[in-house]
């Protein structure tokens, strides 16, 4: 039995087909821009990349939440 990815993750699948890039990615261009607030890390993929604010705000959230561990 597989488990079903959730959360901001089960994003991840669609954000890798729809833009092009795998999420490591996405997530080294995050941190680069630490110590960022969350909403303005969702601004610059949603401005500079096209990302719709769904996937910006998951990708931002669950790279955010790794940091923490």
């Amino acid at each position: 039995m597989t488990d079903k990815a959730k959360g901001p993750a089960s994003y991840f699948p669609s954000i890798e087909g729809k833009y092009g890039k795998p999420i490591a990615e996405w997530q080294a261009l995050i941190r680069a821009r630490q110590p960022a607030k969350h909403m303005e890390m969702v601004r610059f993929l949603k401005d500079e990349h096209g990302m719709g604010h769904g996937h910006a705000n998951a990708l931002v959230a669950a790279t955010l939440v790794e940091g923490r561990d």
